[in-house]
């Protein structure tokens, strides 16, 4: 007789279903275990042994075949513990098996018997919800499946003896309820920047658009400053951009008690950072720094100090909105929608182009250094602006710099336009002008022929290319939005063109 639970393996963020068959047959004792695990699931026998003895329970001296379902499917992962056991139980009739039907399990076993938890509970517990089952999980992952819907099942012991005593109706285990992240406090407010007002403008049309921003300028002009005031003005996540970052962070295993948070993802990685921590990868393909800000911003100090095929690697992500690992038995896509901020000195001593500065290597210092970022990246960037350094009559001045709360209320009200301009549009999955098509930019735009010849001035004196010229126009659009305006004039084309142009604005 062969028993089966259901449990899942996951690709991206996808769960694909998994069926556990275990088979205690006769003959000399043996556990095997076969359907392409890793090495942490092959390991799951002697986890789980531990785990039954613990509960007062013992496996037969037989052979036992444990087959994990589709067998060409790579499993990966110690979540394969929970629904091994139990069809280990049900095969010895320690629990009834028709109990485990209609039910998805994942979780590790401790060697005491305890359900330690996993990450992916949430992509599992939707992709169970779809196919109208329940889920068997650990208690502490109990909250993070809760927020799949009211409508799933949820179980979710503290050890076996208690999932063994639910189930045969001797103590029901309580439902467990969604959860919120505590509020970790107030953000960074731009009232601390002084002076910077080029810098401030260009934040706040990133912020209502979606635009990726490259500062630069030299140490201690404020940019990482700047950056990290970014998330002040931002709104917060709406019930589908939220849903769509907490899968991604609890494939990555960093849904911190199941508590979810509105608050959009800020990820700063090291430029020591490799690719596969950047775009994703390694051993057991995780998502990367680029997922993990899906609808949120990703922000890369000391920008040339990447390694240039690392940041090469992120062209794909910054185009498309998702990145694409392959593998040779493995093909795997995790969402990758982010802002990009970027910050950069002009050179390498940093001080090229500041008043009163001449450096040794002359202008071969600041090509250089600037070299080490590609023109395709380049390319892809939105706003491109000059943070001088801040003078002392800014600094000694009284602080009279708009709060975060104001300019938050301009970008939440043209975000508010953007999206009701792309559900007429028949286009309800884009929520900034930013994430718009090339075509359906240009329909939204339609400039005029004063614009138009504005344009294709700009176009043919600094070649732009097709990517920049629907950019700018992107730029220009946001403009408008910022400005409550219904159509896109001629000064916001020169503004979002002084941006990409590295230029003042006009």
């Amino acid at each position: 007789m062969v028993t089966r639970v259901a449990t899942v393996a996951f690709q991206g963020i996808e769960a694909v279903p998994v069926d556990v068959q275990v088979q205690i047959a006769p003959g000399m004792p043996k556990f095997l275990l076969v359907g392409l695990p890793d090495k942490a699931v092959k390991e799951s026998s002697e986890r789980v042994h531990a785990a039954l003895y613990a509960s007062g329970l013992s496996l037969p001296p037989k052979r036992i075949t444990v087959n994990l379902a589709p067998a060409d499917l790579p499993k990966e992962g110690s979540h394969y513990d929970l629904p091994i056991a139990l069809g280990l139980m049900a095969a010895i009739g320690a629990i009834p098996s028709d109990s485990l039907e209609g039910y998805v399990a994942l979780g590790e076993l401790g060697l005491d018997g305890r359900l330690a938890p996993t990450a992916g509970v949430l992509p599992a517990a939707i992709a169970a919800l779809s196919r109208d089952m329940g889920i068997i999980c650990a208690e502490p992952s109990g909250p993070e499946a809760a927020w799949a819907g009211n409508d799933l099942e949820i179980i979710a012991p503290q050890n076996l003896l208690a999932l063994v005593n639910h189930l045969g109706g001797y103590q029901l285990c309580a439902r467990p309820q969604t959860r919120r992240r505590p509020d970790p406090g107030a953000l960074p407010d731009l009232a601390d920047v002084r002076g910077q007002e080029v810098a401030r403008r260009a934040l706040e049309v990133a912020a209502a658009g979606g635009h990726n921003l490259l500062m630069i300028g030299p140490p201690g002009a404020g940019k990482s400053m700047l950056a990290a005031r970014l998330p002040s003005i931002l709104p917060p996540l709406n019930p589908r951009e939220l849903l769509d970052v907490s899968m991604i962070q609890s494939i990555a295993g960093e849904l911190a008690d199941g508590a979810l948070s509105d608050r959009r993802p800020f990820r700063a990685p090291h430029h020591s950072a490799s690719m596969a921590a950047l775009v994703g990868g390694g051993l057991r393909v995780r998502p990367g720094e680029a997922s993990l800000a899906h609808n949120g911003v990703l922000f890369l100090d000391e920008l040339p100090e990447f390694q240039p095929s690392v940041l090469d690697s992120l062209r794909q992500p910054l185009e498309s909105g998702e990145t694409v690992i392959a593998r040779a038995n493995a093909h795997v896509t995790f969402p990758a929608r982010f802002q990009l901020v970027a910050a950069m000195n002009p050179c390498k001593c940093g001080l090229a182009g500041t008043p009163g500065h001449t450096c040794k290597r002359g202008d071969r210092c600041a090509a250089d250094y600037q070299g080490r970022v590609s023109g395709p990246f380049l390319d892809r960037i939105d706003l491109r602006i000059d943070v001088p350094a801040v003078s002392a009559a800014d600094m000694i001045g009284p602080a009279t710099a708009e709060p975060s709360a104001s300019v938050a209320e301009r970008v939440e009200k043209a975000r508010e336009r953007q999206r009701e301009r792309y559900i007429e549009a028949g286009q309800p999955d884009v929520f900034t002008n930013a994430a718009a098509g090339p075509s359906l930019i240009e329909k939204l735009v339609n400039p005029d022929k004063e614009s138009q010849t504005l344009l294709l001035q700009a176009a043919e004196r600094f070649n732009l290319s097709a990517r920049a010229y629907h950019r700018v126009l992107k730029v220009a659009r946001t403009l408008a939005d910022l400005a409550g305006a219904e159509k896109v004039a001629r000064p916001h084309l020169a503004e979002a063109l002084s941006y990409r142009l590295n230029l003042a604005p006009a």
